[in-house]
């Protein structure tokens, strides 16, 4: 039977399938809770109560309960451009949302309503990536592709979850991506080429909420994105592209990896076909033993 879901961006490759998948986080019990062959799915977030997860697909925004059950559309309104980018408020309530044909962050109540605009608009392109929210749900974290064509930079900023003014916490030439605050709203968790010596060269990091203090996590060969912090804070997981891969495209053999919050050791929980989509967003269950991604199998 063909999926709800909507055709729109990327496509799935011929044999392909979505997998929306839950794993506990030493790689056990590995368990696919919805596999689709039409569309592509992305972006796992696990809700604060626990019974469900949130997810993108076709630019929209959808819930599953944690047994596969209970899928449904979340009503965004004429916002309909959903990208893999969005989090949800630390009590559940509210979804906010990266809107990809306009660049801009949107709120949504969790039952679903009229967006609402929380991003700024610019004078100049200043293109809207969301990753993080404060543990008191009061700021966004995100990133800001910047600039023209030929001249962008990618750097990471901060918005009141209400709206309000941004705030740079960076200005670099590199590459930066994922910011995440910590359960304890203490770090910023993110990615970067900030140390690369070779184009694509992205590691793990964290630095103060301010920008400052900035942490190196990962030293590895290859290619590291998207740290996503424990609700209890004790570790991380995130996604490791083969050494050369520029960014984080889709379609690449992958590991999840596990790490302490101070990048101490990094253990491989599991290998797979995926990247984009497959955990760009945190993930984690809030009894931290277990976490969401989306696997892209080939599988004739």
């Amino acid at each position: 039977m063909p999926s709800p879901f909507t055709r729109k961006f990327r496509s799935l490759l011929p044999g392909q399938q979505s997998e929306l998948t839950i794993i506990n986080a030493d790689g056990t019990d590995r368990d696919v809770i919805l596999a689709v062959d039409d569309a592509i799915i992305e972006a796992p977030n696990w809700h604060p109560g626990g019974d469900f997860l949130v997810f993108n697909a076709g630019g929209e925004i959808w819930r599953i309960n944690v047994d596969g059950t209970g899928l449904s559309r979340i009503e965004t309104g004429t916002i309909r451009d959903l990208n893999n980018d969005h989090v949800l408020s630390p009590d559940g309530r509210t979804i906010y949302l990266s809107n990809q044909s306009d660049g801009a962050l949107y709120s949504v109540p969790i039952e679903g309503g009229t967006p609402t605009k929380v991003s700024n608009d610019h004078a100049t392109p200043h293109h809207y990536y969301l990753h993080g929210i404060s543990p008191d749900g009061t700021t966004l974290s995100y990133v800001a592709v910047e600039g023209p064509e030929g001249k962008k930079r990618v750097n990471i900023f901060t918005i009141p979850a209400s709206g309000g003014p941004d705030t740079r916490l960076s200005d670099v030439s590199y590459p930066n991506d994922g910011p995440e605050y910590s359960p304890d709203g203490r770090w910023i968790y993110f990615s970067s080429e900030r140390d690369a010596t070779e184009p694509g060269h992205a590691q793990c990091y964290r630095m103060r909420p301010d920008g400052s203090g900035i942490e190196r996590l990962s030293t590895s060969e290859r290619v590291d994105w998207f740290p996503h912090i424990s609700p209890d804070g004790t570790h991380c997981v995130y996604i490791s592209y083969p050494k050369g891969t520029l960014g984080h495209p889709p379609d690449k053999d992958v590991r999840l990896m596990l790490m302490p919050s101070d990048g101490s050791w990094h253990r491989e929980i599991i290998a797979l076909f995926g990247g984009q989509g497959t955990i760009n967003v945190n993930s984690w269950a809030p009894d931290s033993k277990r976490f969401a991604y989306v696997a892209y199998p080939v599988l004739n």
